[in-house]
């Protein structure tokens, strides 16, 4: 299986297991910068150069060299499941992506048809309910990670520790694993940990949000989505996040880890 989602700067400095919906591209262009001395032009997704990415056949040799021996320091990012959630939806359900069109082409007619949600119309922009279209869209997200029907589920909405644990299992270790909500905290000790060929102001780095503007902006406060069905299906995909990575289950408003990430903890539950 090898390390799917696993990046790595050319000199070798970090290992970055990417995890969607929780700051991977400003992760990404940090990683960028710190080889290169400037940011890629564009969506770092779409990089196929300058940056070691598991997807790129060449690159796969040095990661797997890299993260099985434990050379470099190797970490992640997690994001509270509430609003990760709630941003996949506005995102890739409502949104027009970067080539204009729809996620994945035939995928929100389906959820039109198949689960009565609506989106803005073709643009995007018109007024519709957010609040039942979102718990609509929960219902078949729950679906697709629990039965894979009417698809497999998507890696912008399937469990955050779905994603962490394949490096794990694949021999790979996280030195560090830090919130989206303090993410200057985390991504500081994660560069004071390593050295890089060019360096890092933190203070300075724009944040690249990559799916800003892409739909409708959220109307309501977060809270506001989940009733205590939305509830329930959230707990059911994401238990483990909130469990592992000390989120608040009971309280959708509160986006704020409530303890500390233990990664020994982390590394005995998501390495079986």
């Amino acid at each position: 299986m090898g390390f799917p989602g696993t990046w790595m700067t050319e000199s070798e400095s970090v290992v970055y297991r990417v995890v969607p919906k929780c700051a991977c591209s400003t992760i990404g262009q940090i990683m960028y910068y710190s080889d290169h001395g400037e940011f890629f032009d564009g969506d770092i997704h779409d990089a196929t150069t300058g940056l070691h990415k598991w997807a790129i056949d060449a690159s796969q040799e040095p990661i797997t060299r890299n993260v099985q021996n434990h050379d470099s320091f190797a970490f992640t990012c997690v994001r509270n499941p509430y609003t990760r959630i709630l941003s996949s939806f506005f995102d890739k359900i409502c949104g027009i992506q970067r080539n204009g069109k729809r996620y994945r082409g035939n995928l929100v007619p389906l959820l039109v048809q198949k689960y009565g949600i609506e989106v803005g119309g073709e643009d995007g922009k018109e007024e519709f309910d957010q609040i039942k279209s979102f718990r609509r869209f929960l219902l078949f997200a729950r679906d697709t990670i629990r039965w894979r029907r009417p698809m497999d589920p998507d890696i912008h909405w399937s469990a955050m520790s779905g994603h962490i644990s394949t490096f794990i299992v694949n021999g790979g270790r996280y030195d560090k694993i830090f919130w989206t909500e303090h993410f200057n905290d985390g991504m500081g000790e994660v560069l004071k940990s390593i050295k890089t060929p060019k360096k890092v102001n933190l203070k300075k780095i724009p944040r690249f949000n990559e799916s800003e503007g892409h739909g409708p902006k959220r109307a309501h406060p977060v809270e506001d989505y989940f009733d205590d069905l939305s509830m329930h299906l959230v707990y059911e995909m994401y238990h483990r996040d909130f469990d592992l990575f000390k989120y608040d289950f009971d309280d959708p408003s509160n986006k704020m880890p409530t303890g500390e990430i233990d990664l020994d903890e982390v590394h005995a539950k998501l390495g079986d």
